[in-house]
């Protein structure tokens, strides 16, 4: 043997030597595959496991009645590290990002959220979800994960309050739609190209994403693409519970196990405090209870009479649909004539050219926009 493959040698068993002692020398992670109603019999279960046995990732098969009492167990015992299951309760608070691969560019994406409660207010919910894909998506190693909003009803508040945060120091990486006109607000054309890493939305509409992105191509009764609909993620939780559905295939149970797998290596609990703990430092408690006191009925006011009609060309986006006429009796109120609509990208309120760059500020100054 010669010097040179004996020095190669010996570096190597130093190497090994040395993670021993750092205690970072483990082995992989042990998953528990927790079935309860799974609409493809215990076969699809078995292959999943065995799909993911192929990439080394150990598997436990955990069935009956019981199986979320015995997965659990396994759990808190530390005789599995991590699990896959069906109809689990998590806690308000706690909601699952989904991961998916998108069909357009073949781009991986996590829908945050898809199933579970981060919080029982709508849009306080989608800031937090933010939050809880940021981690996930870093927890799968990406160090700067992109954020887009999905356009649905609570979005532009979402915004303005994500906006809020990374002003007072919490980093949130926005992404421009792909789309001519912009801004952080996705459009469908955005999820199906995949252009941000998380799309935030509330989890309803999530898990209607994920069934969708996971069973387009088969007509909706197997679901065979992407990794299921994610981990449990919310302040101080400490498991790694990753959710499929009843019609989940194969290929996506072997992938929830395979996802269960990264964010356990990458220690994504230790992240998930990280961020919390970052964003509470940057106000998220104060701006979630702004969220809660706008939300709350006004009493009722006198109706502000509209100023005299004319013209209005000027659009003006990033309104929140339900604040609509709230804000166009403001700008009454500011002897600005408007007048409210729907255009292809969302509600818009419509005012004169003159008036504008007046109206758009008068809008910001009351909140009503970013």
């Amino acid at each position: 043997m010669s010097d040179n493959i004996k020095k190669l040698i010996a570096e190597q068993f130093l190497e090994i030597a040395d993670a021993m002692e750092a205690g970072s020398f483990n082995k992989r992670p042990v998953i528990g595959i927790a079935v309860s109603g799974t609409e493809h019999g215990m076969d699809n279960i078995q292959e999943g496991a065995r799909l993911a046995e192929k990439q080394g990732i150990k598997t436990v098969i955990i069935d009956g009645e019981d199986a979320h009492k015995k997965m659990e167990a396994m759990l808190e015992s530390g005789e599995i590290q991590g699990a896959v299951t069906m109809h689990y309760p998590f806690p308000i608070g706690v909601s699952t990002v989904g991961r998916v691969v998108t069909p357009g560019m073949g781009r991986e994406m996590f829908i945050a959220n898809t199933t579970g409660t981060s919080d029982t207010d709508r849009v306080c919910g989608m800031v937090k979800n933010t939050i809880q894909g940021i981690i996930a998506a870093k927890a799968c190693g990406i160090e700067e994960p992109t954020v887009g909003i999905a356009n649905i009803d609570g979005a532009r508040q979402t915004e303005m309050a994500l906006l809020k945060l990374k002003k007072a120091g919490y980093p949130i990486n926005f992404k421009e739609s792909s789309r001519a006109d912009g801004g952080v607000v996705m459009r469908g054309n955005d999820l199906l190209e995949g252009t941000s890493d998380i799309m935030v939305m509330d989890a309803l509409t999530g898990n209607l994403m994920m069934k969708i992105f996971s069973s387009y191509t088969t007509g909706g009764s197997y679901e065979s693409l992407g990794y299921g609909y994610g981990p449990g993620i919310g302040d101080g939780y400490d498991k790694v519970i990753m959710i499929v559905s009843r019609a989940s295939g194969a290929p996506v149970i072997a992938n929830a196990v395979k996802y269960a797998a990264e964010l356990i290596e990458n220690n994504v609990i230790e992240i998930a405090g990280k961020e919390f703990e970052a964003a509470k430092n940057a106000g998220l408690e104060a701006v979630l209870d702004e969220i809660k006191a706008s939300s709350k009925k006004d009493a009722p006011r006198e109706a502000v009479k509209a100023p005299d009609k004319e013209p209005v060309p000027y659009g003006i986006l990033g309104v929140e649909v339900m604040d609509l006429d709230d804000a166009k009796e403001m700008l009454w109120s500011k002897g600005i004539y408007a007048e409210t609509g729907m255009g292809c990208t969302g509600p818009v309120v419509l005012v004169s050219d003159a008036n504008g760059a007046k109206a758009e500020e008068a809008l910001k100054e009351a909140g009503f926009r970013a």
